[in-house]
């Protein structure tokens, strides 16, 4: 095919116009250990530390771990704090993250002259303040533990947006756990978070936003296994993280995988028969970049 010299130029322009467009918009490939990426390892993420003395026995199933910066959902104490070097030792990487608000909280503050978006910010401040002190490098992914699924209200957007953009102009980046499963959105729609956020952070020129997607749905999750399923195969694209098994099981939406938890409906590592579990897939075996 033939290009005049001025249809040549047009063509630069356009290339160079498309190009400087992809910079402003957040691409979720940025991240290493996405879908995109050949490969996979698996972790655990739980409430509660499981004690130095199991670590052995972990390392032999699990690659990397959740390591919590604040307290968990429910919880009055974080039981995580201090262990990183203890984990970093037994060779886990990790998922680095921290509990978000609740819509209640988060309206709660606001009727107390707390904007969400300010409430965001002192959040993310306080995530990178305990990432440091817990010694985690430079541009290791924090991620917002955002428990609450569907579309977000523009209370929920505010708080997360302003997080996920504190911790971006911090030496950290910034990741969201979120749901990917998707709920009705309409007459004929269906919305997932994950899909949400991303469509808002494109619309506004935000920084790009590591996912880490839970979706215990089964199909396509396929129940509490150590063999994982393909991170490409949670129906979400591009993710960094897959959590595919939840402790203890939602009954509504893993009958057809039910057998493969306990009797009691949690997830347990085969020779750790106490200690319930949420199973996770990613394409490294540090997600966050933190070791």
């Amino acid at each position: 095919m033939r290009i005049s010299l001025s249809g040549l130029s047009t063509l630069l322009l356009l290339t160079i116009a498309v190009s400087a467009q992809q910079r402003l918009i957040a691409s979720p490939n940025q991240f290493a250990g996405s879908s995109g990426v050949s490969g996979s390892s698996i972790g655990f993420d739980s409430n509660d530390y499981p004690g130095d003395d199991v670590l052995p026995v972990l390392r032999r199933h699990f690659a990397f771990v959740g390591y919590w910066l604040n307290n968990p959902p429910g919880e009055s104490h974080n039981s995580w704090l201090g262990k990183r070097e203890t984990l970093r030792q037994n060779g886990f990487g990790f998922l680095t993250l921290a509990n978000g608000r609740l819509e209640s909280e988060i309206k709660k503050a606001k009727r107390s002259g707390t904007s969400p978006a300010a409430l965001g910010a002192k959040d993310a401040a306080a995530a990178v303040a305990a990432a440091q002190r817990e010694h985690f490098p430079d541009r290791t992914i924090l991620f917002l533990d955002q428990e609450e699924g569907g579309r977000l209200t523009s209370d929920q957007s505010a708080y997360l947006l302003a997080w996920t953009e504190g911790v971006a102009h911090s030496g950290y980046l910034p990741g969201v756990y979120g749901s990917g499963q998707p709920v009705g959105d309409g007459p004929g729609k269906t919305i997932t978070t994950v899909q949400d956020i991303r469509e808002q952070v494109a619309a506004q020129h935000l920084h790009a936003i590591a996912m880490w997607v839970y979706q215990d749905a089964c199909p396509p999750a396929n129940g509490c296994s150590l063999q994982p399923p393909p991170l490409g195969n949670s129906g979400t694209p591009d993710i960094t993280v897959w959590q595919y098994a939840q402790s203890p099981r939602r009954k509504e939406i893993t009958a057809a995988c039910g057998k493969t938890y306990a009797a009691d409906n949690n997830c347990y590592a085969p020779d750790l028969p106490k200690l319930p579990l949420d199973l996770n897939v990613a394409g490294s075996p540090d997600p966050s970049h933190g070791r």
